[in-house]
């Protein structure tokens, strides 16, 4: 991945404009941000944060756009990700995506952090149907 190459991240929870991970790891960094759709299942965990799992449904967040290739590393580090770990041994797993403006024309490829249904499951999470999750419920 070249470090010129503009990274671009779905976010859908903590890290979110106005959410509480935004201003220690995006602000400042952030070239661009665009509210967008994705398609998958949301979930409100019992820790305070969400998590999404694959699926056919509308999540809500936005597409944050980065110019350093750095930032996954900041990124996989908070979402307990390490990509030389099994799956099930990670607490998120990261993908690559594609994103929509909020008419669904397509907007832009990007990462993205999943959790598996197991896991989901597991931690007894409540399925958010309108796709959209906030700290400040």
């Amino acid at each position: 991945m070249k470090s010129s190459e503009v990274i671009n991240i779905f976010v859908y929870g903590t890290l979110k404009p106005g959410e509480v991970n935004y201003q220690r790891y995006c602000a400042g960094k952030v070239l661009q941000q665009r509210r967008a759709i994705a398609f998958g299942q949301l979930y409100e965990l019992p820790f305070g944060y969400p998590a999404m799992t694959s699926g056919e449904h509308r999540v809500q967040g936005f597409v944050l756009s980065f110019a350093d290739a750095e930032i996954l590393t900041y990124l996989d580090l908070l979402e307990d990700y390490n990509p030389q770990r099994p799956m099930e041994e990670n607490e998120y797993y990261r993908q690559q995506i594609d994103t929509y403006n909020l008419d669904l024309s397509f907007l832009a490829s990007a990462w993205a952090y999943f959790m598996t249904l197991k896991q989901v499951n597991d931690f007894g999470a409540k399925l958010l149907p309108d796709g959209w999750w906030s700290g400040c419920r």
